[in-house]
């Protein structure tokens, strides 16, 4: 869309959009099945997730977004290099980010794992 070819340096930024991503999806799902494992029904325990992890998942991603826009829009010498990678994380972690809030709960509604099982009986660090 804006003219620009895919190399070396838009790959780096989309491993780095991947690897934030990711990581944004593991928080939100760790957060729903903690509040699950703590009695919160599956519907209070998404709701409740995805508020608490709007906040973390936001600035993470702001911060990136807004320090980069200035590469994403650069022209001068040795820009060639910067613009796209500033460019794919800018409009990366911004599609990332909404997929991740709006995306995640809906789908961990859909497909809702099962708790893990606390067996009695065995201390946790021996094994035994």
């Amino acid at each position: 869309m804006r003219g620009m070819n895919i190399n070396v340096s838009s790959g780096v930024g989309f491993a780095a959009v991947f690897g934030v991503s990711i990581m944004n999806g593991v928080l939100i799902v760790r957060t729903i099945t903690d509040l699950r494992l703590q009695g919160e029904t599956l519907e209070n325990a998404i709701r409740q997730g995805a508020v608490r992890c709007l906040r973390p998942i936001l600035i993470a991603s702001l911060v990136a977004i807004l320090g980069l826009v200035p590469a994403s829009l650069a022209t001068g010498l040795g820009s060639d290099v910067q613009r796209p990678l500033a460019t794919v994380i800018v409009w990366g972690l911004f599609s990332a980010t909404l997929m991740t809030l709006l995306l995640v709960p809906v789908l961990y509604r859909m497909f809702v794992p099962r708790l893990p099982v606390a067996e009695t009986g065995k201390d946790e660090w021996s094994g035994v």
